[in-house]
């Protein structure tokens, strides 16, 4: 076979970049279109533009998808939220929230996706979730107070956070995942950007209120179907209760 795999190991990687540079970019248009344009007065749209250029994506390309997002020029974001619940294999609730310009299209794909991994779409489960603002930090000083953080930046809740949880947390500093009210997520992020943290993510999502108990055979067929979810090229979002 020669290099040959070699050359597919490329073209698969090749196709992974695409989708994280797609999901980027369009993560930039939704945070504008929903925060405005201005990165500095939208916490959402700052770790987006920031996560983009780690990412390579050129400058061309995030004020293209700022202006899309804003309403700014004649291309207009066209995106429709549609969130589903169900449960992943084992009985571990989750939420996929997914964006999309042709429903039509997405809706059968997801469901398919979801009859795969064996789990149920009728029903409400947010119930079985707290919809909360998230912003997630590292600090350079590993040993810095976390908790004197959380207070002064006006968070509820603050959860260690490591780099095999977020791979944007550097191993040698101090990861934080702070939990605030829905409509503290800037005044949060904000606070801590001024005060030696860097923001890496910042958004609403849904915290699980309890976690199934799984074996590590039954957390691995987890994982696999929610990496199957999140390869999706509309879906945005996986939250599920599995730690």
């Amino acid at each position: 076979m020669g290099r040959q795999w070699l050359h597919a190991k490329r073209l698969v990687a090749g196709l992974k970049k695409g989708r994280s540079t797609g999901k980027l970019v369009r993560e930039i248009s939704v945070a504008a279109k929903m925060g405005g344009a201005d990165p500095s007065m939208n916490a959402r749209l700052f770790t987006a533009v920031e996560k983009a250029k780690k990412d390579s994506v050129t400058k061309d390309a995030i004020q293209r998808a700022i202006n899309k997002g804003a309403g700014i020029g004649d291309e207009k974001l066209i995106m429709e939220q549609v969130t589903f619940e169900g449960y992943a294999p084992h009985k571990v609730p989750l939420i996929v929230e997914v964006y999309t310009d042709n429903v039509n299209r997405t809706a059968p794909e997801i469901r398919v996706l979801f009859k795969k991994g064996q789990l149920g779409t009728g029903g409400s489960n947010k119930f079985l979730f707290d919809h909360v603002g998230l912003v997630e930090a590292h600090h350079r000083d590993a040993n810095t107070d976390r908790e004197a953080a959380a207070i002064e930046a006006g968070a509820n809740e603050v959860e260690p956070l490591t780099h095999e949880q977020n791979d944007d947390i550097p191993a040698e500093a101090a990861g934080v995942r702070f939990i605030c009210d829905r409509t503290a997520v800037h005044a949060v992020s904000s606070w801590l950007g001024k005060n030696g943290w860097t923001v890496v993510t910042s958004e609403l999502g849904y915290v699980p209120k309890q976690f199934p108990e799984l074996t590590d055979a039954q957390r691995g067929e987890v994982g696999e179907f929610l990496q199957t979810l999140d390869d999706h090229d509309d879906v945005h979002r996986v939250w599920a209760a599995v730690k």
